[in-house]
């Protein structure tokens, strides 16, 4: 909000004018000449207005018409959308002023008045400075008011014109000092004192492609150079694109009396392309709106914009594609084939997330694939990572996870999963509840939950383990369950010896309870009135016997969730004692079993003798708390 003017004190200049009497339009305008012509500051000038001639005229630009003054008990009347926003409605003030030098003991030095307006100048405000001070007197409504309509011409601001409201807020600044009689304001404040006819702005048509974002980067991140959009993903019913239609602005006229004409409407941007019925069209008043109506990527191809699922290409790399992201729920289907076998189809660094994606080639290093269904006829790097709930890889060298895996040749590779099947293996190291190899060579390890199962042997310095909390999420069930039972077993020790402090209180006031009791049933029947103490007697050992019997239904509750939680354990430790480990070859070298036990929290391990046709392995109790591994087809 710009300020017009202010009635701060300033040092007096040494130099006076004469009381000059000027009628005038610009009021501003006139205090600088007299103040350069004085050489004097302007803010040692101070005038008064004597009279206020309004004038109007219709103009059409082609003929001038003579100015017609008005009286100002018409002037309310012109406040009238009909004249004032016709463009060829002209008005304008004159004012009789007298200027004279400004006096240093003014009633309102203290109280610091400016008038302020919005951009347009079609609200105008009265601004109190903070610490201006005003006490009340009879004339101060009248004088309130020749204070503020002198800053408002000083501005340019018409008085007696879009300022019916003046008149009540001057009522009620009066109506507040009149009560306090002395009025200190603690804070600046502003009061919408004159409002005319806000215009609207012209708004010109524009296109807005939504499907292509663009990635935000503030001044503290570098721009991702790899994710380049090569597919644009969208999803069903989501906003592609949306053309606004122009918006032609209303016309408006300000506090100073000027039209204000709207912009005219510039520029065409309205849809050249077509759509297919991939792609919904909602035309409203406002905008139409260009929405999808399936998931996918978004194509553009002669001119005509569609949705696509299936994308095939020879390589995804930084230099031909960049990064392809569109999301596991896209229902984006990517084919990928490599000939040539010495260059990567999954460039180096790159990162997919799609629904689903086949590959003929390689996997680079440092590359990230995320589907929810992936088969790879080449090789990871060792540097890799895959992602997938239905995985399938030729060779594998890098890291995957997945819920269903297959692997052709595993070599020194990763695999985590749920169920994972690997025809042949060369080293690595394989996660899973389930796994199946076909054949085991040298340095594999291998951990299930449930069951590993070896086809043909050929290798050795293998370890095959059975974790039952092999899983996060079983750990932190197990973990969850070992507090909850610590807990059970703290909250029942100190309910025990709560029940049995208040038995010993029941079974010591017994008797005088039943003592009490039969004296009430006497008091009663002879309707002789019951002494208070006696009541209170009975009353107390009542609740003592209520609290005793909460407390004992408490302790059996958590007595009863103990047992809940213990037996959540052991079913963990019986989900070990069903695990085996199968070989159904001959066991050949150096090759380790590992069974990692709950309760005792110990690791039992048995080393297969060489040449051993032993296949099926499990966890025996041999004594009471005592396990030890054994074939199980012996």
């Amino acid at each position: 909000m710009a300020l017009f003017g202010s009635s701060e004190k300033d040092s007096t200049a040494s130099k006076k004018i004469r009381p000059t009497v000027l009628r005038v339009q610009n009021v501003a305008k006139e205090l600088l000449a007299l103040a350069k012509s004085y050489d004097v500051k302007v803010n040692t000038i101070d005038f008064n207005i004597l009279e206020v001639q309004t004038y109007t005229r219709m103009s059409d630009g082609t003929k001038e018409t003579e100015w017609e003054e008005i009286s100002q008990d018409e002037l309310y009347e012109l406040d009238d959308a009909s004249a004032l926003l016709n463009p060829h409605f002209q008005i304008k003030q004159m004012y009789e002023v007298e200027f004279f030098s400004k006096k240093e003991d003014a009633q309102y030095k203290d109280f610091h008045l400016a008038i302020g307006a919005n951009a347009t100048k079609c609200k105008v405000y009265l601004s109190i400075k903070e610490g201006s001070e005003i006490s009340y007197n009879s004339r101060l409504e009248k004088e309130l008011q020749i204070l503020i309509n002198k800053q408002k011409v000083r501005a340019g601001i018409l008085i007696y014109i879009f300022d019916e409201m003046m008149d009540e807020v001057i009522s009620k600044l009066c109506a507040h000092i009149r009560v306090q009689e002395k009025v200190t304001y603690a804070k600046n404040e502003t009061i919408l004192i004159a409002e005319s006819y806000e215009p609207t702005l012209t708004l010109n048509d524009k296109l807005i492609l939504h499907y292509n974002k663009e990635e935000k980067i503030d001044e503290h991140h570098k721009v991702n150079y790899a994710s380049r959009g090569f597919i644009k993903a969208v999803k069903k019913d989501e906003i592609l694109i949306e053309y606004v239609k122009a918006q032609l602005g209303k016309a408006g006229r300000n506090c100073r009396g000027e039209f204000m004409a709207p912009k005219e409407i510039e520029g065409d941007s309205s849809p050249s392309f077509t759509v297919d019925e991939t792609i919904r069209e909602e035309d409203t008043p406002k905008s139409i709106c260009y929405i999808a109506n399936e998931n996918g990527y978004i194509s553009f191809e002669n001119n005509v914009y569609a949705i696509k699922t299936d994308v095939a290409m020879d390589e995804i790399s930084f230099k031909k594609t960049g990064n392809i992201v569109s999301g596991l729920d896209s229902d984006v289907n990517i084919s990928v084939k490599e000939e040539n076998f010495d260059k990567d189809a999954i460039g180096m660094g790159m990162e997919v997330e799609v629904s689903e994606i086949d590959i003929e080639g390689n996997v680079g290093s440092n590359a990230k694939l995320r589907a929810l269904r992936a088969t790879i006829s080449g090789q990871t790097h060792k540097t890799a990572e895959v992602r997938a709930d239905k995985l399938s890889i030729n060779v594998h060298k890098g890291t995957a996870y997945g819920k269903n895996i297959h692997i052709t040749r595993l070599e020194h590779g990763v695999v985590d999963g749920d169920v994972v099947e690997i025809s042949q293996a060369l080293g690595g190291e394989i996660r899973a509840m389930e796994i199946n190899i076909e054949i085991c060579a040298s340095h594999v390890k291998a951990t299930a939950s449930k069951l590993i199962e070896i086809q043909k042997l050929q290798g050795s310095e293998n370890t095959f383990i059975i974790d039952p909390l092999l899983k996060r999420s079983v750990k932190q069930d197990l973990h969850q369950n070992t507090e909850a039972i610590e807990k059970f077993e703290f909250e029942i020790r100190d309910l025990k010896k709560d029940v049995q402090k208040y038995k010993d209180l029941v079974q010591g006031g017994m008797t005088s309870f039943n003592d009490v009791k039969k004296r009430l049933v006497h008091y009663k029947k002879n309707g002789i009135k019951m002494p208070d103490s006696f009541v209170k007697k009975y009353k107390q050992f009542q609740k003592i016997q209520e609290h005793l019997k909460a407390l004992e239904d408490t302790l059996s509750f958590k007595k009863n969730e103990l047992e809940i939680a213990k037996s959540k354990t052991s079913v963990f430790q019986d989900d070990i004692m069903d695990a085996r480990i199968i070989n159904r070859d001959s066991w050949r070298g150096y090759n380790e079993i590992i069974f990692k036990m709950l309760e005792p929290p110990v690791d039992l391990v048995f080393k297969p003798k060489e040449g051993s046709s032993a296949k099926i392995f499990g966890v025996v109790e041999v004594d009471d708390g005592e396990f030890e591994i054994q074939a199980l087809d012996a």
